[in-house]
């Protein structure tokens, strides 16, 4: 689960290379107008509506850069927000708001993007039991940020990495030689304590993974139809997860197929940004 003490441990290093990629050398822009330190605030303003995610994320960037630097919310994440919204109010050295700026909006925004996206596919699946989860199809880098922005959006996180559970895809079933072979050499390498997850293409795959004791069985773009037959000869044995180009156009078909779990990339990797922006900087 990703939440704000993940975050904490692991997100200064994320933030410090997006400021290093920006800051090479020194901010010419800045210092030639900056010779020295000089106190000033500026205003966080929503451009548009959406929800808000990655407000400690923008925070810390400017805390990295003068740990002097505070900060005022007027929201918080998973908030919805609206168009003309004051979000905060940034006070500090005026060098370090103008050279954190870009990279602090960068990480609002793409986090804002993706929660905004989650919620409005979330809300497709109310009045069901179905879970809307995240995928690994997110920015190099990024995931940890992309992920806490899907919880903040409503969704729940599927496996965060490699290490993270057993996810037998195609090639790893064809490298084992089939579907009970993948999943005998998973329970026979893991800790009885890691889940083990199946990809499936056809019911009777799925099937076969329901027997073999497959502790989640995906079902990967198959029919409606398939889909219901491939629940049915499950049987509660397996939680069902539905994935393969699930988008917030086509979701709400697949509310009354009987799964528990749908998975979609398209919660981060398609999700545009929510505009932001910093204004109205002035020494105080």
């Amino acid at each position: 689960m990703i939440d704000e003490i993940t975050m904490k441990i692991h997100g200064d290093e994320i933030i410090l290379a997006a400021l290093k990629e920006d800051v090479t050398g020194e901010d010419l822009s800045t210092n030639c107008v900056l010779r020295e330190k000089c106190m000033g605030e500026a205003e966080l303003l929503c451009k548009q509506d959406g929800v808000i995610a990655g407000l400690f994320v923008f925070a810390r960037t400017f805390k990295l850069l003068d740990p002097e630097v505070e900060i005022k919310f007027f929201a918080e994440d998973g908030q919805d927000v609206k168009k003309g919204q004051k979000l905060a109010v940034v006070r500090g050295d005026m060098r370090a708001i103008l050279t954190g700026e870009r990279t602090a909006l960068n990480f609002l925004q793409r986090m804002s993007g993706i929660a905004t996206a989650t919620r409005r596919t979330a809300k497709l699946l109310e009045g069901t039991s179905l879970r809307l989860a995240d995928t690994r199809k997110t920015t190099p880098g990024l995931r940890l940020f992309e992920k806490y922005a899907v919880r903040a959006g409503g969704g729940v996180n599927h496996r965060y990495n490699l290490s993270d559970a057993i996810m037998l895809k195609d090639n790893h079933i064809g490298a084992a030689g089939g579907v009970k072979q993948a999943i005998a050499a998973a329970k026979a390498y893991a800790s009885f304590m890691t889940k083990i997850e199946v990809e499936t293409e056809t019911v009777e795959q799925a099937a076969e993974a329901a027997e073999a004791g497959a502790d989640v069985i995906m079902l990967d773009n198959m029919s409606d139809e398939e889909m219901r037959r491939a629940v049915k000869v499950i049987g509660g044995r397996a939680l069902v997860e539905i994935s393969g180009n699930v988008t917030e156009e086509n979701i709400e078909r697949l509310k009354n197929i009987g799964a528990d779990i749908v998975s979609s990339g398209a919660i981060t990797h398609s999700a545009p940004i929510l505009d932001v922006s910093l204004k109205n900087l002035h020494a105080i």
